[in-house]
């Protein structure tokens, strides 16, 4: 299972790639896995600034729909065109590359403090069933 290590878990199974005071959210490699292939991401929340823990929009895959989760407070700047059903339309690339092109929000961080309560890549792997 890929769990890079420069990249900052939740227990929701979302991650973090910090790049200054902007940062990058997704799913991980096990979420993705678990839910098997997606067929459908909503976000309704550009433009919106969430605390931890909201729901920033969903997944749909053919099983399930799970909601997805800040892993830190900050305002939503933009939600992936290229899986956003009126743009790209191909929600598989989380599948694909789920750390990578199919990252889903990239979001201005409101309190890098916040970085320290998620999980680090070890503490993360510890956590999986």
């Amino acid at each position: 299972m890929n769990i890079p290590k420069e990249l900052r878990y939740t227990e929701d199974h979302e991650w973090i790639r910090v790049e200054g005071d902007i940062a990058y959210v997704g799913i991980t490699d096990f979420a993705q896995k678990e839910l098997d292939e997606l067929v459908y991401v909503e976000v309704e929340t550009v433009g919106d600034t969430l605390a931890t823990g909201e729901v920033f929009g969903t997944v749909e895959a053919v099983k399930t729909t799970s909601d997805l989760f800040m892993p830190i407070s900050g305002e939503i700047l933009e939600f992936n065109k290229q899986i956003d059903d009126s743009e790209g339309d191909d929600p598989t690339l989380i599948n694909r590359d789920p750390y990578g092109e199919g990252w889903i929000v990239k979001i201005k961080i409101s309190d890098k403090a916040e970085l320290d309560a998620l999980l680090s890549a070890e503490d993360y792997e510890e956590s999986l069933p």
